[in-house]
């Protein structure tokens, strides 16, 4: 879990559905874009994960030293909106669903960015 937790913060959208999520729902205001990276297969937001990770870092940190020991306690939360796959009848699921949708679709029109 702690691994987990460490990748959300500091991985990138490719390996993180909450990196992914976020991105998706503030590129405006971090002046990110989903992209191919690499062979083309991957999608990150390239240089825009730092800047997804210094939001991060400003805005989703947890009080508490092991995070990971809440898991439980979160999951069991009634309304968790980012997570797609165990709340379905969120009512910002389809929201969040179509801008996943829509920043992958236009991510693999855009031509694909070197490095990261």
């Amino acid at each position: 879990m702690n691994h987990r937790l460490r990748y959300h913060m500091r991985g990138n959208a490719e390996g993180s559905t909450l990196r992914l999520s976020l991105g998706c729902i503030l590129p405006e205001q971090l002046g990110i874009q989903l992209r191919r990276v690499g062979s083309g297969k991957r999608l990150t937001f390239g240089p825009g994960e730092q800047r997804l990770s210094e939001w991060l870092e400003e805005n989703a940190r947890l009080p508490c030293a092991e995070p990971w020991t809440l898991e439980s306690q979160l999951i069991a939360t009634p309304n968790l909106p980012l997570n797609l796959e165990q709340n379905s009848r969120c009512g910002f699921h389809w929201v969040l669903t179509h801008l996943r949708r829509d920043a992958r679709r236009l991510a693999r029109q855009l031509p694909i960015l070197g490095g990261a």
